[in-house]
């Protein structure tokens, strides 16, 4: 009885398999690529957890101006902007931390303003159904994205390639996002 909740909940699935996809196969990018220590890689993922915070608070700004839905776009297009540099320019530690302060920002916003448009795409008093409708649809998929990484990683031999293919779900989410009207 909701299509329009329904298509913003596959474009989330896509993007949010996505960003799932960046995070865990971050490690093993950097381990990889860069030849990156577990030390490091923990001052990445610490670093980017911090910065998520002030991401979401952020975007919440971002939102107020542009709506709810075009800040969740303008992330999505960052998204895609972080998984091209990754994939034609990254190769030094210290552009593997400034990508980690990018993703930091745009994982915060994302995250936090999804949830804020689902909400207000649910009927009243059915919240926790359709929550978790959200939760579980969300760990559900959440193989998808490692899944072709890992098949594109297998086919072509390069981790560059692998991440490369992860854009499918941005662009994808993002595609479907145009069409959800959230009134």
């Amino acid at each position: 009885r909701y299509p329009q909740t329904l298509l913003f909940l596959l474009a989330y699935l896509l993007y949010n398999d996505g960003i799932q996809t960046v995070i865990s196969m971050s490690a093993v990018f950097g381990t990889a690529v860069l030849d990156l220590e577990q030390a490091t890689l923990a001052g990445v993922i610490l670093m980017v957890q911090f910065i998520a915070f002030a991401g979401a608070l952020l975007f919440n700004q971002v939102a107020r101006f542009y709506g709810t839905k075009r800040a969740i776009m303008i992330s999505l297009v960052i998204w895609i902007g972080t998984i091209l540099f990754t994939y034609g320019f990254l190769s030094t530690t210290a552009q593997f931390f400034a990508l980690g302060a990018f993703i930091g920002i745009v994982l915060g916003g994302s995250q936090a303003l999804s949830r804020s448009l689902f909400s207000q795409m649910i009927p009243v008093g059915q919240e926790a159904e359709y929550f978790s409708l959200y939760e579980i649809s969300e760990r559900g998929t959440s193989w998808l994205g490692p899944l072709l990484f890992g098949l594109t990683l297998q086919l072509t031999g390069s981790y560059q390639y692998g991440i490369l293919s992860v854009a499918v779900f941005f662009i994808s989410g993002l595609l479907l996002l145009i069409f959800v009207d959230a009134r």
